[in-house]
C-alpha cells in the first residue's frame, strides 16, 4: 500500500515540475491543453492497471475469481475505456477543424478589407522618415555599440530587435540578454539595459542603462519570459508573439499577444495582450478594447498572413479545382508605419501568377482592420530582381523592399547591401513597372535618378494618373536645366515663395520650358508631396503666346 501511494506522491510531483518548467496551456479548448490533458489522464490510469495488475498476481490464486479481482478487472476496463475515449474526441476535434468541414470560417475569419485610394490614403513620402535600416543591420549595428563597451560584452548577448514608433520616432529596441546561466546568477536583478537604433538615421544608435531586462527570454525560474507570463494569468490561454516593446517614458516591456481559437483547434484570432514588465516583472491582461497606446503591434504577422490566405483559398469553397478567383499573398511582408499606426504591408497575386500582383493589403497591427488598394504590378521580390539587376556587377543584394507614396504613386523602395550587411546604395522601384528603378549613393541621388527615368520615357511622368493635383501660379526667379537619365530637365523657383520648393519639369512636358526665362510669369499644376523638390504635371508660360 505504502508504494503505491510512493508512485503517486512521484507522479503528481513529476507533473507539477513539467507545468512549472515546460509552462504548457493547460486549457483544453486548444489543441496543446487537450493533447496535456489527454497524455496525462492516460499516464495516470496507465499507472493505475501496472498497479492493479501487479496486485492481482499477488492475490488471485487457483481458478476462483476474489472479489478484489473482479473489481481491479472492472477498473482495468474502465480504464480502457477512458483513455480510448479521450484520444477518440482528441484526433475528432482536430479532424473535424479541418476546412473541409467549416470552410466559411477559414475564408471569412479575415474581414472583407476596405477598398480604399493609395495616393490618397497612404502619406506621401517624406524622406527623411523612410525606414533604411531593417532588422539585420539594425543588428549588426546595436553589436557595434555592445562592442565599443568590452566589459559589458562578455556579460550579455543581443536579443531580437522590434521595430517601433516611440514618440514619433522610428526605432529598433534591441534588448540585452545574459549571456549564460552563471551571468545570470551573479546579476539576477537584469542584464543592464537596451540599445536604441534609429530607423531612419544608421548612425544613430544610442545605449540605454536606465532599465535592467531582469526578465528575458530562455532564462531561469520565473525569470523566464514564458514561465512569468504563464504563471500571470496565462495558464488557461492561447500566448505568442512575444515582442521588446518601450513605453512612450523608455520603460521596456514585453507584449505577449493572446488568442483563441475561432474554429474547435483551429483559426487563431489574436484577443489581446499580457504586458510583462522587463524590470520589474509586473504582468498586466489588457483586451483588445483598452490596449495601452503605445502599443504597436497585437496581431501576430504570421496570424494575418494565415487569414489571406485562407480568405484567397477558400473564395469559392473547398473544391475549387479550377482555382477560379484564388489569390494568396505574395512571400515576404513588412511592418509600415501610416499615421502614426502600425500595420502589415503585402501583396497579394492570383494563384498560378508569380511576378505580378492583384493588389496589396494593409492591416491594422492592433485592430485588425484591413485595407485593400487594387494595384496591378510587380511582387516584391519582382521588384528586388530588377534593384539588383542595376547593380549586378556590384554584386549588392536588395533588402525586402518597402512601399510608398512617391508623387502619389505606389513605389518600392529598397537598400542595397554588400556583403558585410551595409547600406551601399538605395533603390526605388515602379510598382507598376518594375524595369523602372533609381539607384543613387543617397536616397535624394536615387530619388532623382528615379524621377528622371520616369520623365525619359516620354511622358509627364507617374505622377499624372492618380492623386490630388493643385495648381498655382507665379513669377519665375530662377531657371536652370541640367541633363539626367539622358534627357533634359528644368529647375526653377517662385519669387516670394517663402517655402524655398524648387520646381521640376521634364523637357517633354512643355515646349515653352526651353523658352521661359527669370521674370517670366507662368501657372503648373503639381500634386504636392513630402520632398523640397516637386514635380510638376501641368506647365504654361503666360509671356509666351499660344
Amino acid at each position: 500500500m505504502k508504494k503505491k501511494w510512493l508512485v503517486w506522491v512521484i507522479l503528481i510531483a513529476l507533473t507539477g515540475l513539467y507545468i512549472f518548467f515546460a509552462s504548457p496551456n493547460l486549457n483544453p479548448l486548444y489543441a496543446e491543453g487537450g493533447f496535456f490533458w489527454a497524455a496525462l489522464i492516460t499516464v495516470y490510469l496507465g499507472a493505475g492497471l501496472l498497479m492493479n495488475l501487479g496486485m492481482t498476481f499477488k492475490d488471485l490464486s487457483g481458478s476462483s475469481i476474489s472479489v478484489d479481482g473482479i473489481k481491479q478487472k472492472k477498473f482495468s476496463k474502465a480504464a480502457l475505456v477512458i483513455i480510448g475515449v479521450i484520444w477518440a474526441l482528441y484526433i475528432l476535434a482536430n479532424i473535424i477543424s479541418a476546412p473541409l468541414f467549416n470552410y466559411k470560417a477559414y475564408r471569412d475569419q479575415m474581414d472583407t478589407p476596405i477598398m480604399k485610394e493609395f495616393s490618397s490614403d497612404v502619406q506621401m513620402l517624406d524622406l527623411n522618415q523612410v525606414p533604411v535600416v531593417d532588422r539585420d543591420l539594425a543588428r549588426i549595428l546595436a553589436d557595434r555599440k555592445l562592442g565599443e563597451k568590452p566589459s559589458l560584452g562578455s556579460q550579455v548577448v543581443l536579443g531580437e530587435p522590434t521595430i517601433q514608433n516611440v514618440n514619433g520616432e522610428l526605432i529598433w529596441a534591441v534588448p540585452l540578454h545574459h549571456s549564460g546561466f552563471f551571468k545570470w546568477l551573479v546579476n539576477m536583478d537584469g542584464a543592464d539595459g537596451y540599445i536604441i537604433v534609429s530607423a531612419t538615421n544608421p548612425q544613430d544608435v544610442r545605449y540605454v542603462d536606465d532599465h535592467k531586462i531582469k526578465i528575458q527570454p530562455d532564462s531561469y525560474l520565473l525569470f523566464d519570459l514564458e514561465r512569468k507570463a504563464r504563471f500571470s494569468g496565462g495558464l488557461f490561454t492561447g500566448m505568442v508573439d512575444y515582442s521588446f516593446e518601450l513605453n512612450d517614458e523608455g520603460e521596456p516591456y514585453w507584449v505577449v499577444s493572446t488568442y483563441k481559437n475561432k474554429w474547435l483547434y483551429r483559426l487563431k484570432e489574436a484577443d489581446g495582450v499580457i504586458l510583462v514588465n522587463a524590470t520589474t516583472g509586473k504582468s498586466e491582461r489588457y483586451t483588445l478594447d483598452n490596449v495601452p497606446d503605445w502599443v504597436d503591434r497585437v496581431q501576430p504577422e504570421e496570424f494575418i498572413m494565415n487569414q489571406i490566405d485562407n480568405k484567397g483559398e477558400y473564395v469559392k469553397g473547398v473544391f475549387n479545382f479550377s482555382n477560379s478567383g484564388k489569390f494568396r499573398t505574395s512571400p515576404g511582408d513588412i511592418i509600415v508605419y501610416n499615421g502614426g499606426r502600425c500595420y502589415l504591408f503585402t501583396g497579394v497575386t492570383s494563384v498560378g501568377v508569380d511576378q505580378s500582383t492583384i493588389g496589396f493589403y494593409m492591416v491594422d497591427m492592433v485592430t485588425k482592420e484591413a485595407s485593400m488598394y487594387q494595384i496591378s504590378g510587380a511582387t516584391e521580390n519582382a521588384a528586388m530582381d530588377s534593384a539588383e539587376g542595376k547593380v549586378q556587377d556590384l554584386g549588392y543584394r536588395s533588402t525586402f523592399p518597402l512601399i510608398l507614396n512617391v508623387d502619389g504613386q505606389p513605389t518600392y523602395f529598397m537598400t542595397l547591401k554588400d556583403n558585410a550587411g551595409l547600406i551601399k546604395k538605395y533603390a526605388f522601384v515602379s510598382v507598376r513597372d518594375f524595369m523602372l528603378v533609381g539607384v543613387g549613393d543617397t536616397m535624394d541621388a536615387a530619388m532623382k535618378d528615379y524621377r528622371s527615368i520616369i520623365k525619359s520615357q516620354g511622358s509627364t511622368g507617374i505622377v499624372d494618373e492618380v492623386g490630388e493635383k493643385q495648381s498655382l501660379s507665379g513669377v519665375i526667379d530662377r531657371v536652370a536645366s541640367e541633363m539626367s537619365g539622358g534627357s533634359t530637365v528644368y529647375l526653377f523657383t517662385l519669387q516670394g515663395d517663402e517655402s524655398g520648393a524648387i520646381y521640376r519639369a521634364a523637357a517633354a512636358l512643355s515646349s515653352e520650358l526651353a523658352l521661359t526665362r527669370s521674370g517670366d510669369e507662368i501657372s503648373l499644376q503639381f500634386v504636392p508631396g513630402g520632398d523640397k523638390v516637386i514635380e510638376i504635371t501641368g506647365f504654361d508660360n503666360t509671356a509666351i503666346p499660344n
